[in-house]
């Protein structure tokens, strides 16, 4: 799956919205746009979850044994 910066941009411009529409729709500040799609690494999970559900996505903590656990061959 494309990294979260990838995959909120090329859905914003599946909806053709500019970063200030997409913004207004998912009520958040036009900045925590800007950072996601740029890829900053301190995001707020909940204004990154708050874009998300505009596409039904969320993203949740797991625990860090269960992914080790998940990839092992």
């Amino acid at each position: 799956m494309e990294n979260l910066s990838q995959f909120i941009k090329a859905k914003r411009r599946e909806e053709k919205l500019t970063q200030e529409e997409f913004a207004d729709r998912a009520g958040v500040a036009l900045t925590v746009i800007r950072k996601i799609e740029q890829g900053k690494q301190n995001l707020n999970l909940s204004s990154v979850n708050q874009v998300l559900k505009m596409f039904g996505y969320v993203l949740v903590p797991i625990e860090e044994n269960r992914v080790s656990q998940n990839n092992e061959v």
